[in-house]
C-alpha cells in the first residue's frame, strides 16, 4: 500500500512539474513573439490644436466684451461664450499684428510675443504702467480689465 501511495504522490508531482515546465515555456514564447503589424494601431494623420482658455484674470462677463469687440472689428467667428480661446486669440493677434508691433504667427497661442503687444495696446490707452517684457502679470492683468469694461 505504501508503494501504491508513493507511485500516485510521485506522479501527482511530476505532473504538476510537467504543466508548470510547459506553461513557463508557452509564457516565454508568448513574451518574445512581437505582435502582428494588423493588431498594431493605425497611425493617425490629423494635428492635434490646443483649445486652452486663456482669459488673463478676466471674468466670463469681462470675457464676452472682449469677444464681442473681436467680432466686430477683428473678424472672431466663435461663440460668445466668455471663454477666450484659441479662436479668441487668433482674432485678438489680427489687430495686435496690425498696431501694437505683434510680430509672430496668428495660431491663438498666448506667448510673450502676444502678451507684449496687448501690454502696448494696454500702455497706450488703458493704464499699463509696466515693461513691456511679455509677461501678465498684476498690472497687465489689471489693465486687460479696464480693456474688457471699456467694451
Amino acid at each position: 500500500m505504501r508503494t501504491n501511495i508513493f507511485s500516485r504522490t510521485l506522479l501527482a508531482a511530476a505532473t504538476t512539474v510537467a504543466l508548470a515546465a510547459g506553461s513557463l515555456a508557452a509564457a516565454g514564447t508568448s513574451f518574445a513573439a512581437p505582435a502582428p503589424a494588423a493588431a498594431q494601431p493605425a497611425a493617425v494623420s490629423e494635428a492635434v490644436t490646443p483649445q486652452a482658455v486663456n482669459n488673463l484674470g478676466l471674468n466670463a462677463t469681462q470675457a464676452k466684451k472682449v469677444q464681442r469687440w473681436l467680432k466686430t472689428y477683428w473678424n472672431y467667428r466663435g461663440s460668445i461664450d466668455g471663454k477666450l480661446g484659441t479662436n479668441s486669440w487668433k482674432a485678438f493677434q489680427r489687430c495686435l499684428k496690425k498696431y501694437w508691433g505683434y510680430t509672430g504667427p496668428i495660431d491663438g497661442v498666448v506667448g510673450k510675443g502676444t502678451i507684449k503687444g496687448l501690454q502696448r495696446l494696454l500702455k497706450d490707452s488703458y493704464g499699463y504702467r509696466g515693461a513691456i517684457d511679455g509677461i501678465a502679470g498684476a498690472g497687465t492683468k489689471a489693465a486687460f480689465k479696464r480693456f474688457a469694461n471699456a467694451h
